[in-house]
């Protein structure tokens, strides 16, 4: 899996890229917690519940069903009270799908682990893609801070980090000359 500050920067740099100036209070906090929320499903090792499983890590929580959930909670949450909800809830709904979808989709280019349930739970086939950049990372803080760590850093940099910008960097331009128009 890529490091939660790899999974956080992309919700962050998708937001800045996508989303309109006038978000609601906690947007960028909803953002967040879609795109780590998936990895509490370590927890799973707690309660005896093995990696294969289907609630085990990297199982039902990194699939795109939990995704179009988690989406949808989120979205009602934070639009209910607000004034924008019909107008721009299809545009949130999204979001929140893409940025949650996107923890699955990022660990699925890892190299190793047992692989992500991208469809469950309609297949409980485990995933990876065919091209595989991104070195999984340690779990546990002691072999974070470890050369492994480094490693995983290092490729999250070239593979996640450095596209995100460039992705949000040419959002951002694209506005502003449309803006200009």
């Amino acid at each position: 899996m890529p490091t939660i500050i790899s999974h956080t920067f992309v919700a962050i740099a998708a937001a800045k890229a996508f989303a309109p100036a006038d978000v609601p209070r906690g947007f960028y906090l909803a953002s967040v917690v879609c795109s780590i929320l998936p990895d509490a499903d370590v927890l799973a090792f707690r309660f005896g519940i093995p990696y294969h499983h289907l609630f085990g890590h990297r199982g039902f929580f990194h699939s795109l069903t939990f995704a179009v959930i988690l989406s949808g909670l989120v979205t009602f949450a934070l639009l209910r009270d607000a004034e924008i909800l019909p107008k721009r809830s299809l545009f949130y709904f999204l979001f929140f799908f893409l940025v949650t979808a996107s923890h699955g989709i990022l660990d699925a280019l890892t190299d190793g682990g047992l692989g992500i349930a991208l469809f469950a739970p309609f297949d409980s086939e485990r995933y990876f893609f065919p091209w595989t950049p991104i070195k999984v990372s340690p779990i546990g803080l002691k072999a974070f801070f470890s050369h492994w760590g480094y490693m995983v850093l290092k490729s999250e940099l070239l593979w996640v980090w450095l596209p995100s910008t460039l992705l949000m960097v040419l959002a951002l331009f694209i506005r502003a000359a449309l803006r200009r128009l």
